[in-house]
């Protein structure tokens, strides 16, 4: 026995109203799992030497300021250190108070990190 149904063709769905069709349930939009596939990592352009050239040009460039500087304050002051007293140019005696200053630091930093490298150890 064979029913009506299984002769009638298909409708064409370019023929189909749309306004009558019903609309299949949308699904909720699914959550993507991360993805697992490996990361291409971009290459540093970045070298030892490369960095190394730069540190160079900037530290030429601190020099030639700091020449500037001793040759744009060339005026005698005199400078007195416990029983020392002598005179220097005003640009020499502020460099030599900035080296001064940058070895104390130093100083006390590196005790820093023996204290720390100590407690590393135990």
């Amino acid at each position: 026995m064979s029913t009506n149904a299984e002769h009638l063709p298909e409708p064409d769905p370019d023929l189909t109203d749309e306004r009558t069709a019903p609309t299949p349930p949308t699904a909720p939009p699914a959550t993507t799992p991360p993805s697992t596939a490996p990361v291409k990592h971009r290459q540093s352009l970045s070298t030892r030497t490369g960095t190394t050239w730069m540190s160079l040009i900037a530290g030429a460039l601190i020099l030639i300021v700091l020449l500037v500087f001793i040759l744009q304050n060339l005026d005698q002051v005199e400078v007195g250190f416990f029983f020392w007293h002598f005179s220097l140019p005003l640009g020499v005696a502020v460099l030599l108070s900035v080296i001064g200053g940058a070895l104390v630091m130093a100083l006390v930093g590196g005790l820093r990190i023996l204290q720390l490298r100590r407690v590393a150890k135990r």
